[in-house]
């Protein structure tokens, strides 16, 4: 299927979905989103204005529930704590894990993997050892690793990033476009993160779209494919009716197929391959 097509298909099935909710109740009040700029799973415009994957499939979930979204833009460890301290009603994206657990209702929309992501380095610096697991890493003293302040991938990632917080080998960003401009800077050699956050991040960046062929990512065992989708806070004010209207919505858009080609529309499939697949 072209690319055009997929789109067109993606968006009929997203405004099928919206008209065929749109008969059952709204939500009790506006619901209160914070979100962080995430490669093109969320973007944000000159303007302010909230874009991308996961609150474009959001916004037709919720007026297909006749419910109001309110969106404010905040570093994702910002976002986490809102999440954690019941001042947000949804966290988006997030990647399932035992702690946000505690927080929220999870609803699956999609797999994915995070990876080591670096740039080449070309000749002013020797290539980087071949890595083939986060021991190899720790091994590895003379490499310094960076990671976006606020992700989670997993008890061995928050392993690994406390063993090289104590080593002093530890860097952390505020967003994916200061994380790639660290390993540019060379303040660091590589970084854990979703590939498509990256890649997409520079792509919708026209400052930095030259640097995509630059991008080198390598997978280990450690780093295993996990759920990736939404929360939805049981420690706000979001009641239980409303909780579990946009819990039916969200589990009948992945049932859809809707989630998966939102994704394929914005993203080439062969840039999904390592990171991103459907459940």
């Amino acid at each position: 299927m072209s690319g055009r097509r997929r789109a067109i298909a993606a968006v009929a099935a997203l405004g099928l979905l919206a008209s065929v909710l749109a008969a059952q109740a709204g939500c009790s009040r506006v619901l209160q989103v914070p979100v962080a700029p995430i490669g093109l799973g969320v973007t944000v415009a000159a303007n302010g204005q909230v874009g991308g994957i996961y609150p474009e499939l959001m916004r037709h979930v919720a007026s297909g529930e006749g419910c109001d979204l309110h969106f404010t833009v905040v570093p994702r460890a910002r976002q986490e704590l809102m999440f954690e301290s019941g001042l947000a009603d949804i966290l988006l994206p997030a990647r399932r894990s035992p702690r946000r657990d505690q927080y929220g209702v999870f609803v699956p929309l999609f797999q994915s993997r995070a990876a080591l992501v670096s740039l080449d380095r070309g000749a002013a610096r020797p290539p980087l050892p071949e890595l083939q697991s986060l021991a190899d890493l720790q091994q590895h003293h003379e490499l310094r690793l960076a990671v976006v302040r606020g992700y989670d991938y997993g008890e061995a990632y928050q392993s690994l990033l406390a063993a090289m917080a104590a080593q002093g080998r530890l860097q952390q960003a505020t967003d994916p476009i200061s994380l790639v401009r660290m390993l540019d800077a060379g303040l660091a050699d590589l970084a854990i993160v979703a590939p498509t956050i990256v890649t997409g991040a520079l792509r919708g960046d026209a400052r930095l779209k030259d640097w995509l062929p630059r991008v080198q990512v390598s997978t280990v065992e450690e780093l295993g494919w996990g759920e990736s989708g939404v929360y939805l806070s049981n420690r706000s004010k979001l009641g239980v009716a409303d909780r579990q209207v946009l819990e039916a919505g969200l589990v009948q858009l992945a049932k859809s197929g809707a989630a998966w080609r939102e994704f394929q529309r914005y993203y080439p499939e062969d840039s999904l391959r390592l990171s991103v697949r459907p459940r």
